[in-house]
Order: structure tokens, then sequence, then C-alpha cells
């Protein structure tokens, strides 16, 4: 029998979100319901609303999150009913040519719910990357739950879904930081925060946080930047860019072993690839708008070296690595409640969308 919930859509391009009723199916054999606990508002969500991924109204929003395995189908056998989930948008299908090569962070099959939630009247809806989870449950492939130790706070554990495993695994995944190394983070949204976070863990001595806004890098000290640069009055593009020098400067004037941009625009790009020591490896986790181009003479595309890296979803992988930074930070070894700027009810997203544009928070959750 399907279930009635209350879910936030997202009906119309640029238009303000609603709270309606959802209709949940029965889940088929591979699926599951969800009871969501906790979601946190992410930029993918608001990129859906304004019709910058997709065009597939009307948006079922929300999928940074974390909640209870209500009711399985038939045949899943990877999580039971109670059990403490994060939800995930890759799970892997272990059949496609990238799992059979080994690579499974690149499957390009990776399982939803085989079937559709609707509104009251048939309407179907599309899950935010498969999940939909601004909602009070919602249906998902068993594949897309991983459990984690339940004693995690359910708005901390299910930042992990997204922004915040998106930033960290750049840096510990792509970038491969390592002990004593040094790293720059462009941009210090949730996604370059966590990356901070992320290179303090993977033990690089020295990180520079650079972004416009000197609220977020008083911010930056406190997830493990030892140096910060407010980038808003310098001035200079690609290697002449002062932002670079500045780099440079603190590097003993080398550049970085390690440089992430976390914002996805040309200007930050520039400034990563320009900001790398020779040989040095560069990793992209900002997305990109459909529009934006990379420009950087050939020239010194070959002539510094190292490597140039996008970094889809953190180069993560569920089943490894949420349960780990879980078990991190309840040893309190990594910061992941600090992501959580305020906890908010499920009628105050199109407010939450505002707060995240004016740059007050890191990530505002729903709490369910």
């Amino acid at each position: 029998m399907s279930t009635t919930v209350t879910g936030i859509i997202s009906r119309e391009k640029g238009a303000p979100v609603e709270q309606t009723d959802i209709v949940i199916p029965d889940p088929g054999s591979n699926d599951v319901i969800v009871k969501i606990q906790a979601c946190g508002v992410c930029h993918t969500d608001l990129a859906y609303r304004d019709g910058d991924i997709a065009d597939e109204y009307p948006f079922l929003l929300g999928h940074e999150a974390a909640g209870v395995v209500e009711t399985v189908g038939d045949d899943v056998t990877h999580v039971e009913v109670g059990d403490f989930v994060v939800l995930n948008w890759r799970a892997v299908c272990g059949e496609c040519r990238a799992c059979r090569k080994g690579d499974l962070k690149y499957c390009f099959n990776t399982h939803n719910a085989s079937k559709k939630m609707t509104l009251t009247d048939g309407t179907e809806l599309t899950p935010a990357l498969g999940i939909g989870a601004f909602a009070e449950k919602t249906l998902v492939h068993e594949g897309q739950c991983t459990k984690v130790n339940p004693d995690e706070d359910p708005a901390a554990a299910g930042l992990l879904g997204c922004g915040i495993m998106a930033g960290l695994g750049a840096a510990v995944n792509t970038g491969e930081v390592k002990r004593g190394e040094s790293v720059a983070v462009f941009g210090l949204g949730g996604v370059g925060m966590a990356a901070v976070a992320g290179a303090k863990i993977a033990g690089a001595t020295t990180i520079i946080a650079v972004d416009i806004d000197p609220k977020k890098l008083d911010w930056a000290k406190e997830f493990g930047a030892t140096h910060v640069i407010d980038s808003s009055q310098l001035s200079g593009e690609g290697e002449d860019s002062e932002v670079v020098a500045k780099v440079r400067e603190i590097t003993d004037g080398f550049g970085t072993d390690v440089a992430i941009d976390a914002v996805g625009i040309m200007p930050t790009w520039q400034q990563a690839f320009y900001s790398r020591d020779h040989a040095g490896r560069m990793v992209m986790v900002g997305v990109p708008n459909l529009t934006s181009r990379i420009d950087v003479p050939a020239i010194d595309f070959y002539g510094r070296g190292g490597s140039l890296r996008p970094a889809w979803y953190g180069d993560c992988l569920p089943e490894r690595d949420f349960p780990l930074y879980v078990d991190l930070h309840l040893q309190d070894r990594f910061p992941l409640d600090k992501f959580v700027s305020e906890r908010i009810g499920l009628g105050d997203v199109e407010e939450a969308f505002d707060t995240m544009k004016a740059g007050d928070v890191l990530r505002s959750v729903v709490i369910l």
C-alpha cells in the first residue's frame, strides 16, 4: 500500500519551492523506504530548482540525508529494517565497464529506486540525485543506503551524502594529499571547507585557504587552515595573479603540492592551476556552469607537469568512506558536526537557499 508524506518540490524553473503531499509507492524488490531524520540544504538542490542541472520538473529536492530504514523490498539483503543509514547517489552496479575494471568510483550505471514517487494527482517526481530527501520518507535502491554508527547525530551524518564528502574526498582521495605536503583550497563554502579539513586529516602541514569573505577565512582556521588569503582586494589573472604570488610566498616561492578549486569558475581555476609547484596536483571539485571554458596556454599546461583531475563525489566509495568518517568524528578526529550551521524545519528550505547564497552558513540542515 502506498504512503502519503509531506515533502518539498520544485515545480518549475526558478519558482519558490513548495511544501506538498508526496506519494511513496510500495518498494520494488530491491528498494527500501527510509524515514528521513535530517537532510542538508546543498547548492545542488538550488541548482535543480533553477534549472541548471536538468529540466525534468517537478523535482523532489534534498539528498544529503540520514535516516532509518522502515520498509524493505522482498529481495533486499544489504540493509534491514531499523538500520541507521546515510543516503548516497553512487550505488555502484558492479557490472559496468568501470566496475569490471575495478574503478567502482566511476560506475556508469549507479542504482536508483525501481519505482517513481508522485504527487497525489499521479504526476511523477524526479528525485534530486536519485534520492529526494526533503520529505518525511523517501524511496531509494538498497545500494543507496550506507549503514553507519547509530550513535552519530543524523544532522551531521547526512552531510557525508554529498558536499562534505565531495570536498573531503577531493583532498584525500583525488588529490592524494600526503603527510607533510602543502595544499591550497580556493573557495570556502561547505565543499571547500571540507577540503581544508580533509587536508588536515591527511597530514598536510601547510594548508592555505583562499576566499573573498573574511568570515569564512576565520572559519577555515577552525577547520585546519594554517594560512589564509583574502582575495577580495587582490588583482591580476592567471600566473600574474596576486593570489598566486601570495601562495608562492607562503611556500618558499615554489607553490603547493596540491591545489583544489572548490568554486568552478575560471578565475579560481587559473589560480589553482598556477599556484601548484612544478609537477603538483590540481583538483577541480567546484562544478562549472554549462558555458565555462578552460583557457590556459598549452605550453603552461605541458610545461608545469603534474596532474589535473576533476573530483566526482570526491572519488568516494560510500561503503568504505561514510562509516570511516562517522567513526573518526565520534573519536573527535574529524569535525563533521562543525559543518552544521543551523537546524531548520521542512518549510524553511526556500529561506535556507537565501541564507546559503548570502554565505552565512556552511550547511542549513532540515530536521524531520
